[in-house]
């Protein structure tokens, strides 16, 4: 008996592991989902000249909202950042990210987030345990379309730009106030061990894991060079 309990404790334990490990996976898939969709028309995506110039990608898919008085927001999101700052697309780091209203919220609805981290200073600034967006790293809504011609000045000098798609609309979003924090529980999920977002997303320590192979091709597919690369 004793033998027998032992061993539905070990399989009911191997079934959540394995049940938690498939979150993982499924917050990378739809993240590459929202990528892939947004990508695909180039007049209203992300701008090729902008992404190339950039050092990390976020994505939010669905990110949770409501709308009491101030309103409100949480969502899981997936990071990914060039090897080095300018080589071939590294392994993702999971983060949660929440805030206040960021002005573009009408009533409670899911909203995707896409935001590109342009200098490897804005790279580093992410890597904190927590960080206010507009605080402590500059963020902008960015521009849509084939090039970055209609770049604001504000837009130049950010450090990250930032878009949403809600309702089939995508366009720039200025996340200000906006609270990421890395997901270091879920990262070792996903990785099977403790490791760092600073191995994972600056020093390249981390092989891309099976279930985030879609999102770096789509990534290599739309820029396969670009970036700057991270200080020593």
């Amino acid at each position: 008996m004793k033998r027998l309990l032992i061993i539905l404790i070990l399989l009911t334990s191997c079934g959540a592991a394995l049940a938690k490990e498939s979150d993982q996976a499924k917050q990378l898939a739809k993240a590459n989902e929202v990528l892939t969709e947004i990508m695909q028309t180039p007049d209203k995506s992300v701008p090729k000249d902008l992404l190339d110039k950039a050092v990390c990608v976020g994505i939010v898919p669905a990110q949770i909202k409501f709308a009491f008085g101030i309103g409100g927001s949480y969502g899981r999101g997936v990071l990914v950042c060039r090897r080095h700052g300018n080589g071939p697309w590294g392994a993702p780091s999971l983060f949660t990210m929440g805030g206040g209203s960021f002005g573009f919220q009408i009533g409670g609805k899911a909203t995707d987030i896409v935001f590109i981290v342009m200098n490897p200073g804005g790279a580093r600034k992410l890597l904190q345990s927590k960080v206010t967006l507009g605080a402590d790293a500059s963020v902008a809504g960015g521009p849509v379309g084939r090039s970055a011609s209609a770049e604001t000045d504000a837009q130049l000098h950010a450090q990250i730009l930032s878009y949403s798609r809600s309702r089939g609309l995508f366009g720039g979003v200025a996340l200000n106030g906006a609270v990421l924090k890395q997901d270091s529980d879920s990262n070792e999920k996903l990785y099977g061990r403790k490791v760092s977002p600073r191995d994972i997303l600056i020093n390249g320590k981390v092989s891309v894991p099976a279930a985030g192979r879609a999102l770096d091709r789509t990534l290599t597919k739309y820029s396969p060079h670009g970036g700057a690369a991270f200080a020593a």
